[in-house]
C-alpha cells in the first residue's frame, strides 16, 4: 500500500498493538499499580527515511504533511510528530519520515489507539535511523512526547502495554518504579472488550480533572503522590473534604485491588479476579465518578449473561467495558449482551 501513494518501496514495516486494561483504573498518573493487556488489533506502518514528515492514514484516507519547525495542530499527525520532536529534543538525529499508516485499534473505545500509534511510530523511527532504544525507552519516549508535544497529560500505563505487552499476558506493572512483570491470562477464558457505542465525549475534560482532584488530595494529606499512601491510611483519606475524599479512596482500593489480582491469576483463582472486577467498577462509578448509565447497564448485562467479571475500561465517560468470559461460554455471552444492548460492539 505504501508503493501505491508514494511510488517507492517501504524501508521498514512495524507494527504495535491497542491494549485493554484489566485492572487499575486512574492510578497510572497517581504513581499506582497497573494491569493491561495488549490486544490482537495493531497500528501498522510501512515508512521509508526523509526530511520532514509526509504522512498517508489509511482510516482517515488522507494524507498530511509537517514541516517539523511548526507546532503542533491539534490533530492526529501531532502524534507522529511528537515522536519525531521529543527524539530531537533527546539529541537523536532523526530528519523525520514517510509513512502509511493502517490501524484496526478502535478510535473511540478507550483502547490505547493513540499509544498504539506513537510506538509504532517510534519503532519505524529506531529501525530507519538504526537508534539505540529499547523497548521500555520506546514507551517512556511515546509518553514524554504526549506530554510534552501534544499537551495531553497522560500516564505512562498505555505505551508500556504497547512497547512491552505480549501476547496471552498482562503486563503487571508499578507505574512509580517502572519495574513490571508478565502474567499468563487464564486458560479458557477470553478477554472481551465490548464497546458501549457512546463515544468519551467528555474523556479529556473529565480525565484533567480527576488528576487536578488527585493532585489537590495529596497537598491536603501532605504527599507528591497518592501511590505514599494505603489501605492503612483510610481513616486520614476519609477525613479529606468532598469529593478528594473518594477520588484518593479509589486510587488507594485500586492500587491494593491490582496487587490482589494479579495474586489471584497466579492461584488460577479466577472467580477472585472477576470480583476485584466488579469492585473496580463500582468504586469508578461511586468514588471516581467516570462511569455512565450506558457503561452500568452493560456491565450488569455482562455478568447476567456469563461473564466470571466486567468493569469500564479506559478513561471513562463513554467508550468501552472489559470482560472475562470462559471461552465455550462467549457466544451465548455475546448473544444475550447483543439482544438486551443492540449498541453494543464486539472486539
Amino acid at each position: 500500500m505504501f508503493k501505491d501513494i508514494f511510488a517507492q518501496e517501504p524501508t521498514v514495516s512495524v507494527c504495535a498493538p491497542g491494549r485493554v486494561n484489566l485492572l487499575g483504573e486512574h492510578t497510572d498518573y497517581n504513581g499506582g499499580f497497573v494491569f493491561p493487556a495488549p490486544l490482537p488489533y495493531q497500528t501498522c506502518i510501512e515508512a521509508a527515511p526523509q526530511e520532514g514528515l509526509e504522512v498517508y492514514a489509511e482510516n482517515f484516507k488522507e494524507t498530511k504533511f509537517r514541516d517539523l519547525a511548526v507546532g503542533k495542530k491539534g490533530d492526529w499527525l501531532d502524534y507522529v510528530a511528537g515522536c519525531v520532536w521529543i527524539l530531537r529534543q533527546q539529541g537523536y538525529a532523526v530528519p523525520g519520515l514517510r509513512a502509511y499508516i493502517r490501524s484496526e485499534v478502535p478510535m473511540t473505545g478507550g483502547l490505547s489507539s493513540s499509544a498504539a500509534l506513537q510506538v509504532a511510530t517510534m519503532r519505524a523511527l529506531r529501525a530507519l535511523y538504526n537508534l539505540p532504544l529499547d523497548d521500555k525507552q520506546i514507551a517512556l519516549l511515546a509518553q514524554q512526547g504526549e506530554v510534552e508535544y501534544v499537551g495531553v497529560r497522560v500516564g505512562i500505563m498505555d505505551q508500556m502495554a504497547s512497547s512491552l505487552g505480549k501476547p496471552g499476558y498482562a503486563l503487571f506493572l508499578d507505574t512509580l518504579s517502572l519495574e513490571y512483570k508478565l502474567a499468563p491470562l487464564p486458560k479458557g477464558y477470553r478477554v472481551a472488550v465490548v464497546d458501549s457505542g457512546m463515544p468519551r465525549r467528555l474523556a479529556e475534560a473529565g480525565y484533567n480533572t480527576r488528576r487536578a482532584e488527585c493532585e489537590e488530595a495529596c497537598k491536603e494529606l501532605g504527599i507528591k503522590l497518592l501511590r505514599e499512601v494505603s489501605i492503612n491510611d483510610l481513616p486520614r483519606i476519609e477525613a479529606l473534604p468532598e469529593p478528594l475524599n473518594r477520588r484518593a479512596r479509589h486510587v488507594v482500593t485500586e492500587n491494593a485491588r491490582v496487587v490482589e489480582g494479579v495474586q489471584a491469576l497466579e492461584a488460577n483463582d479466577f472467580r477472585r479476579f472477576g470480583e476485584l472486577m466488579v469492585a473496580s467498577h463500582r468504586s469508578l462509578r461511586e468514588d471516581y465518578e467516570v462511569s455512565t448509565p450506558e457503561l452500568d447497564q452493560l456491565v450488569e448485562l455482562e455478568l447476567r449473561h456469563g461473564a466470571i467479571g466486567a468493569r469500564l475500561t479506559g478513561a471513562g465517560f463513554g467508550g468501552a467495558t472489559v470482560a472475562l468470559v470462559k471461552d465455550s461460554k462467549y457466544e451465548a455471552f455475546k448473544a444475550g449482551v447483543k439482544a438486551d444492548y443492540p449498541k453494543a460492539g464486539f472486539y
